[in-house]
């Protein structure tokens, strides 16, 4: 990654500085933060993916041309379909049909002559502006068929579809390129189209409105039959809601392999085709590169399901046994005539890829640094390694966006429905490369800040009269410069000493805060840590706390600290508990540790101070002897029932009489079920799934939890929570403390220490070593015309603006979303500061600023251009994931699906070119948006299978609501990796393949990482080298399923497999559990869960199902 090429002059903050008089430099948090997660995720502006995959196992594929598709067995014969009809119940992914199918030779291609070259001319798209001509108005009519090319054909029973003759390859270049299509015999393309340049061009970010778009025929064409009995996309809609493209009763579908193909009879066509049917046109407008070959295709629909997104025609007989798409179940295979079985499918190939998206946005993002300079820049993706320079707008890594230009009005917000938010990680870790924020102190004065709206000195605040007073950015009040802080302004009205503070030169910065900043106007005491250990049967029987009280003797050495300070300051204290509470006293100056009991949980009081909370080194002797001690001393204990209320309640009254902010960890196993304040009843129903009252499952059960969790917040008590349950412990619950404190949930279900030892000890160490920001307030500021009107995160509010959280790490986010209250202007853009008060490890009462500035606009076409993906799903899901809490999870699906449709048929309708309405186009940067939501509506939490429990997706609901936007890509849509195709010495990590069963091959072993679990997937006919490598056994029969830990072997491929899965798990904020899973396994159905291309089991809709349900959503809203 070159880093050292010329840059515009910039202020001198790349680098690690010299430390200015007055500033001290601080790598926050003491040792260079464990690195962060290679950044996922950046601009969708770049050059389109063309979506090339290797084809999987057994398809032949065509080398790529621009020319004649050769005759092989890749070539396909117009009669096959890039687009298939929406019917849910007839596709499948997986394994193919059990009936072998033939390709046909390419010699006898249904009638059809071979193609000619199509290749398109890279017209700008002028969505606003003079009127195209018509030669530009063909080529960029992505669905429109070009007249006279099309002979008239009796209208065939099924439409036919042609292979892709040139698509866009991955690089890509032509802004309007790549139709699927295919001309009769002896007609070429017309010539608008015919002459095409093929140089690539670089991508541009001013470059013309961009959208991928899918085509089904068009005008002028034969149209679908119309059914005698369903009706059609288009026509009025009867039969269950459409929003729910998903029942589960569907008998399994069959259908071919990629790339098979429909055997006719000898002699004779196939009723469903016409040979001289134009094939559904593949656009992406905006694509960079040479133009691309074939690709696999995929046997063609069967007669009379609706074509998706073609119009209705003229009604014909049709076999009386069919159903609305959407009503899905499908037709049994048996139910069908020969010649209609297995032939209906959309090529996945010809779909928007996740993966191609991720891989040119690294291609092309991630070897420059990202300079933050320049106003409403998109950045490169979470899934990108880039490097980042701070010119003046906070890093992606601290703040990303729906999107960097925003409507002016709120009537263009209103039209366009894109969530307008911001996910922000104010204390984000940042690569050892990047520069930590500067430390800046204003000594007593304090930082300076605007009178009347109080935001901190930014570098977007204007100085005026001589450098003598400053306009506000924010709420344009005009302020005093004090005499202290006076400097004169250069020719351009710039200060010159900009570049010597941080708080004019940069987007991120920390001010030391005043004893006005700090609580009762005092200074805060350094925060404590409180282990607080379930000794109860369970934990005792599972060597839980055995386990924990080894782990702890050397943990306590790694406790997070200050700079370059020798020692923590963080003072520890120790309780153990079942249904009573055993307080210890390990002051240094005895021999032994006392302990002592309080029975009445009722009224929790803490029976001693001093010698409760001490300081490690001083106090290790005595330490040790307790930690050794513990788990002798409940060895034998026969009690079962513990409570929970009260250990937190102990807890925060333990850091209120030592007047200090800190942290509980406890560990708890049951249900707290002990006559207790907080006691709890096992609710757990799963009737209640799909019902109104399902809400409930997801709310606490008392409110005792929620005042409990006010008080903490007030003593600035963060809570972390470490579950090992047997059964039901009701997570909703127990989890309120520590998501309104800040804190975190770990759960380990079934708990045994020889298969979850590692994760918990890891997770365990990864938790007490973070840097931790408490007792911390932060607030949004805009300007003038948009503002802050709703939170999302592991955060309490007590009014609007105001967001408090006990403690704050480094992988904690919270997203904000904003509204117009006014008109915006283009000119001055929009701007947002966030302001996070917080008190360090050590004790130091700081305020950390992020600023960022958007850009504005009058046209729909810039929101489009600019938005980001990865952050609006993001978005989408926490605001899903809350909305279960209060409606049934039906309703809130169908909110989603709702605004999903709507944001892509206002981009149709005021921003594409025109076009047939059998077409789907999507916005170059949302072309992934209904992949990654028909993820989140598949999620557990939204359509949970029958093996999810209630704990599970509760557990699922809070760990969302607070990741970040790297995060939840992983985690909606996992990477898969194949580990045997690269080349052994090859170092860097492979390339990912689609999450679909299509793309596994049985000879291969594939990896996949959702950011929580870890999978190794064996195939049945690897090879037995590979698996003597890796798994230390001769067959792939002798393969442990289930087994979680690889063997450490001295060959190549283990060292590189154990390797490539240490660096993934060093990239995730909690330790993936491995599991090896085999072929045709018990285990594969948890497997499949991952997978999530395909249609789930639970009723979710594939990914290309789910495209031609937005595909029909978006037509009825446009019509």
């Amino acid at each position: 990654m070159n880093v050292n090429q010329s840059a515009p002059p910039v202020p001198p903050f790349g680098q690690p500085q010299p430390v200015y008089p007055g500033y001290h430099q601080s790598s926050y948090g003491g040792q260079p933060g464990s690195t962060a997660p290679p950044t996922p995720y950046g601009a969708y502006n770049g050059p389109v993916p063309g979506y090339q995959q290797t084809p999987p196992p057994g398809v032949s594929r065509a080398p790529p041309s621009s020319g004649v598709p050769p005759t092989s067995t890749a070539q396909v014969p117009s009669g096959q379909g890039a687009y298939g009809q929406f019917g849910q119940g007839d596709i499948q992914n997986g394994p193919s049909s059990t009936v072998q199918m033939q390709r046909l030779p390419g010699s006898q291609p249904f009638g059809s002559a071979p193609l000619a070259p199509v290749v398109s001319q890279p017209t700008v798209l002028q969505p606003y502006g003079p009127p195209p001509t018509s030669a530009q108005v063909t080529a960029q009519m992505a669905g429109m068929q070009i007249s006279g090319a099309v002979a008239p054909a009796p209208p065939p029973s099924g439409l036919g579809y042609g292979p892709p003759t040139s698509l866009a390859s991955a690089s890509g270049s032509f802004p309007n390129s790549g139709l699927y299509g295919s001309y009769p015999q002896g007609q070429a393309p017309p010539p608008s189209q015919a002459q095409g340049s093929s140089g690539a061009q670089p991508p541009q970010r001013s470059a013309p409105q961009q959208a991928s778009s899918f085509t089904p025929p068009a005008s002028g064409v034969p149209r679908m039959p119309s059914m005698t009995g369903p009706v059609l996309p288009g026509q009025s809609f009867v039969g269950p809601p459409v929003s729910q493209p998903n029942h589960v009763s569907s008998p399994p579908p069959q259908v071919l392999h990629p790339g098979t193909q429909m055997a006719g009879l000898p002699g004779q066509l196939p009723p469903m085709h016409s040979s001289q049917q134009p094939g559904y046109q593949l656009q992406q407008n905006g694509s960079f590169g040479p133009v691309r070959g074939p690709q696999p295709n995929y046997g063609s629909p069967y007669p009379g399901a609706p074509s998706f997104g073609s119009q209705p025609g003229p009604p014909q007989p049709l076999p009386p046994k069919r159903l609305d798409p959407d009503a899905i179940p499908s037709p049994q295979l048996n139910e069908l005539p020969p010649q209609q079985k297995t032939r209906h499918r959309i090529d996945p190939d010809a779909i928007p890829s996740p993966i191609q998206v991720i891989e040119d946005d690294r291609n092309n993002r991630g070897s420059e640094p990202f300079v933050t300079g320049v106003r409403g820049q998109v950045p490169p993706l979470v899934t990108t390694n880039f490097l980042v320079k701070d010119q003046g707008n906070a890093s992606p890594r601290y703040i990303r966006c729906t999107s960097y230009n925003i409507p002016c009005t709120s009537d263009m917000a209103k039209q366009a429905q894109v969530p307008l938010a911001a996910v922000i990680k104010p204390l984000a870790r940042l690569p050892p490369e990047e520069a930590s924020p500067y430390v800046v102190d204003h000594g007593e004065s304090g930082p300076l800040r605007c009178n009347r709206c109080k935001a901190y000195m930014c570098p977007f605040m204007q100085f005026i009269e001589g450098g003598r007073r400053f306009q506000c950015c924010f709420c344009s009040c005009i302020n005093d410069v004090p005499p202290q802080y006076f400097q004169h302004l250069d020719h351009t009205g710039k200060r010159v000493d900009a570049y010597d503070r941080p708080e004019l030169s940069l987007g991120s910065y920390e001010f030391l805060a005043t004893v006005d900043y700090c609580k009762n106007n005092k200074f805060p005491s350094p925060p404590a840590f409180i282990f607080m250990i379930d000794v109860s049967y369970n934990a005792i029987r599972s060597g839980l706390v055995r386990l924990l009280c080894e782990e702890l003797k050397s943990l306590l050495d790694f406790l997070p600290r200050e700079g370059g300070a020798e020692e923590s300051a963080i003072r520890v204290g120790f309780v153990t508990y079942n249904k009573v509470l055993h307080f210890y006293n390990v002051k240094s100056s005895l021999a032994q540790p006392q302990m002592m009991v309080v029975s009445d949980v009722a009224d929790m009081f803490v029976p001693l101070l001093d010698g409760f909370l001490v300081n490690v080194n001083e106090s290790r002797a005595v330490i040790t002897s307790l930690l050794d001690q513990i788990p002798e001393m409940f060895a034998d204990t026969r009690e079962t029932e513990t409570v929970f209320a009260p250990v937190i309640q102990a807890g925060m009254e333990a850091l209120k009489a030592a007047e200090c902010a800190g942290k509980l960890f406890l560990f708890h196993t049951s249900l707290p079920i002990a006559e207790a304040p907080g006691k709890l009843k096992n609710r757990d129903d799963r009737k209640l799934i799909n019902t109104d009252k399902e809400k409930t499952l997801f709310q606490p059960q008392t409110g005792a939890y929620q005042t409990l969790a006010k008080e903490c917040v007030a003593q600035g008590c963060c809570v972390d929570l470490f579950l090992f349950p047997n059964q039901y412990v009701d997570v909703a619950t127990l989890s309120v403390v520590p998501q309104l404190t800040g804190g975190s949930v770990y759960k380990y279900a079934c708990f045994q220490v020889e298969n979850d030892q590692e994760r918990f000890m890891s997770d365990l160490r990864q938790d007490v070593q973070k840097v931790v920001g408490f007792d911390a307030v932060m607030r949004v500021r805009t300007s003038t015309g948009i503002r802050a009107i709703d939170f999302f995160g592991a955060f309490y509010m007590s009014n609007t603006t105001d967001v408090e959280l006990a403690g704050l790490d480094g992988d904690k986010t919270v997203t904000v979303e904003f509204k117009h209250d006014d008109r915006l202007n283009e000119e001055s853009g929009a701007l947002l500061q966030c302001a996070l008060l917080y008190t360090s490890c050590a004790g130091q009462r700081r305020l950390r600023i992020h600023n960022l500035a958007l850009n504005c606009c009058t046209q729909l076409a810039d929101l489009y251009r600019n938005c980001e993906t990865d952050t609006l799903i993001n978005y989408m899901a926490k605001f899903a994931y809350r909305g279960v809490l209060n409606s049934p999870v039906k309703t809130v699906r169908d909110t989603l699906i709702t605004q999903c449709a709507q944001i892509l048929a206002c981009y149709r309708k005021n921003c594409a070119s025109p076009s047939s309405a059998g077409q789907l186009i999507l916005p170059e940067c949302m072309k992934l948006l209904p992949v990654y939501l028909n993820c989140v509506l598949k999620s557990d939490v939204l359509q949970p299978g029958a093996e999810v429990t209630t704990d599970d997706r509760a557990y699922v609901r809070q760990l969302v609501t607070s990741m970040d936007v790297a995060e939840t890509n992983v985690f909606f849509y996992p990477r898969l990796l194949p580990l045997t195709k690269s080349p052994i010495e090859s170092t860097t990590e492979p390339p990912a393949v689609r999450a679909s069963e299509e793309r596994l091959s049985n000879g291969d072993i594939y990896l996949l990482e959702n950011g929580l679990n870890l999978f190794i997937w064996v195939g049945a006919s690897v090879q037995q080298g590979v698996v003597q490598s890796l798994f230390g056994v001769s067959s792939f029969s002798q393969i442990t399923s289930g087994l979680s830990i690889l063997p450490v072997l001295d060959n190549p491929l283990s060292k590189k497999v154990r390797g490539l899965i240490d660096s993934l798990r060093a990239q995730r904020s909690r330790y993936m559990k491995l599991i090896v899973v085999k072929q045709e396994d018990k285990l594969e159905m948890l497997f499949k869960h991952f997978l999530v291309e395909d249609k789930s089991l639970n009723g979710g809709a594939s990914y290309v199902d789910f495209l031609c349900h937005m595909h029909k959503e978006i037509r009825q809203l446009l019509s």
